[in-house]
């Protein structure tokens, strides 16, 4: 009897000795917000989005000439992949745990605007398709980065984020898209909208920011596509 109770004891001691060790593992993955991370994303998002959303030197940059602008973008481009390639080699994806919703989204950004380093961009891919299967990070741009890559690498892209302008009649259309009967069941399973939807959203903001070269062509509203 006693040896009976002798060898319950140790399967108990056992098992506590397992629950203490999954407990302290769990412990020491446990992710700490980083707020002084996400306000260095915030404030690189910043600069990156006037290199992004800019052809010309805007007004803040008038000094610039065309090539000068050029060079400014590229820089930023190149000096924001830098950094984040930093932080990606020490925390991996930045998921909502370490930097929060808006800073994940602005990490994502600075990859996807890394078009120089598609191979970094796969890499980022990668380990952030773990997050978003753990619900840490947004499955929508998990979508346009997937799109980035397969175009950036030579492949068609799969839910059609990534488009182009007719500007002839203003219309967004998808570039290179592999399926397109099933794109929207696609679409959907990541959480975005049906194509169409997203392609005249587009159009309508390309519309809204060429206004005036729409006027001199002619074009007094944005072609949009049809709709459920």
């Amino acid at each position: 009897m006693n040896k009976v109770y002798g060898l319950l004891l140790i399967g108990l001691l056992v098992v506590a000795c397992k629950e203490k060790t999954t407990k302290n593992k769990l412990e020491d993955n446990k992710v700490e917000f980083n707020q002084t991370l996400a306000d260095e994303l915030s404030k690189m998002v910043i600069t990156d989005q006037l290199a992004a959303a800019n052809a010309y030197p805007p007004e803040s940059h008038s000094n610039l000439s065309l090539e000068e602008w050029k060079s400014f973008k590229d820089s930023v481009f190149t000096t924001h992949q830098k950094r984040v390639k930093q932080i990606f080699d020490e925390h991996g994806f930045a998921g909502f745990d370490l930097v929060g919703e808006e800073g994940s989204s602005d990490f994502w950004l600075i990859v996807q605007h890394s078009d120089h380093n598609p191979e970094f961009q796969l890499e980022v891919l990668e380990k952030m398709k773990i997050e978003v299967d753990e619900g840490n990070a947004d499955s929508r741009i998990y979508g346009l980065l997937v799109d980035r890559v397969k175009l950036n690498t030579g492949e068609a892209q799969i839910y059609g984020t990534q488009v182009a302008y007719n500007m002839q009649i203003c219309q967004a259309y998808p570039r290179k898209l592999a399926d397109s009967i099933n794109v929207n069941k696609r679409r959907k399973e990541i959480g975005l909208e049906p194509l169409e939807v997203y392609l005249n959203d587009m159009t309508k903001m390309n519309f809204k920011m060429n206004k005036e070269f729409f006027a001199k062509k002619g074009v007094t509203k944005p072609k949009l596509y049809l709709t459920q």
